[in-house]
């Protein structure tokens, strides 16, 4: 039922044809490799192979992009994480069969325009998923396819309440934001703030996996909360989150245009503004380039600049793009970049100048 309720969502799409249907995980990897497609839908309670591991599995074999479909956000929340960790895109509810057709298909239709909106070639390339700790169901639609002369960063102490450390991550984040967070000083000097791209209907739940993966308390960001040492914080709106000049953070519509809400890029470069405030910003694995230009906004800045490097990454797009365009100052595998930005943090980045 899961399965033709996913097929005639796919049927609607002008241009988009199904490439195959699978009973489970295992058929879905060995397909994938046979046949790659440019979306795969994947269920994650399946018999032989769950979508967790038959996603870690495609990443590593057969790269492309996945979004999970689930009968129940709440009950399948530790697996959703897990699977965008290992490299899905994004999840979002199972359409039901109803009476007169398909019922609840348009969330997913939403998530299949997104995906034809990037590019799957970085997909092509991506490095081998972390591993990671079933309606059955796999279905594969087939879609057509010079730093200027700055301000010296201002001087600040390890306890000022303006040092922030901003994160942004997107396919495989889940599980690089947990091995990042757990690997921070037990009492933060600085407060966190993260931006994932993940349906806003995922992120309560993301803030509470991370807290039970990391032991750290990681909550969602209110409208009109102020981050202070020790916080970590997770934009928690379909919504972009910026930060206005007294240091609150705000959610606000933004460009309709951008793909991604809440957007890095859009935080990043609100931060760029708000000149009472500095410290370091990162860029997880992710898909696309997200990021990569408010991060050289926020270089420009005075902040310090890091990216995950390849082997580390499911996808290196995000953070690709930042250190290949000279917005990154460091590259570095993911278990190394919470003690180098705790370590750098406090110190003015070399070469700034007036």
């Amino acid at each position: 039922m899961a399965r033709e309720a996913l097929r005639r969502v796919v049927t609607q799409i002008p241009g988009v044809t199904i490439a195959w249907m699978a009973n489970d995980g295992a058929e879905a990897l060995e397909r994938a490799k046979a046949d790659r497609p440019d979306l795969i839908l994947m269920d994650l309670i399946m018999p032989v192979m769950d979508g967790v591991e038959s996603t870690r599995l495609i990443m590593r074999d057969a790269p492309c992009p996945i979004v999970v479909v689930t009968a129940t956000v709440e009950g399948n929340a530790s697996r959703v994480y897990e699977a965008i960790g290992a490299g899905a895109l994004d999840a979002v509810d199972t359409p039901r069969l109803g009476s007169t057709g398909t019922q609840g298909d348009k969330a997913l239709l939403g998530k299949i325009a997104a995906v034809r909106k990037m590019t799957s070639s970085e997909f092509r390339a991506a490095a081998a998923a972390p591993s990671v700790a079933k309606v059955p169901t796999a279905v594969a639609p087939t879609v057509a396819s010079t730093p200027t002369k700055v301000p010296a960063p201002h001087a600040h102490d390890p306890h000022d309440p303006f040092l922030l450390v901003a994160v942004g991550a997107s396919t495989g984040g889940p599980q690089a934001l947990a091995t990042f967070l757990k690997s921070l000083p037990p009492t933060l000097p600085y407060a966190v703030v993260i931006v994932q791209h993940m349906d806003a209907t995922f992120l309560p739940g993301l803030a509470q996996w991370l807290t039970s993966q990391t032991g750290r308390p990681v909550v969602l960001a209110r409208q009109g909360d102020r981050p202070v040492p020790g916080s970590i914080l997770v934009a928690g709106e379909a919504q972009q989150m910026i930060m206005k000049a007294g240091g609150t953070l705000e959610y606000v519509a933004g460009d309709p245009e951008l793909i991604h809400r809440p957007s890095v890029d859009v935080f990043f470069e609100s931060l760029a503004h708000v000149r009472s405030r500095t410290g370091a910003a990162v860029l997880l694995t992710g898909m696309g380039k997200d990021g990569a230009a408010g991060m050289m906004a926020l270089k420009n800045s005075g902040w310090r600049t890091f990216a995950q490097d390849r082997a580390t990454s499911v996808v290196w797009g995000m953070p690709g793009a930042a250190s290949q365009s000279g917005a990154a100052e460091r590259t570095l595998a993911i278990e190394h970049i919470g003690p180098a930005v705790t370590a750098a943090i406090s110190k003015p980045r070399p070469g700034v100048t007036k």
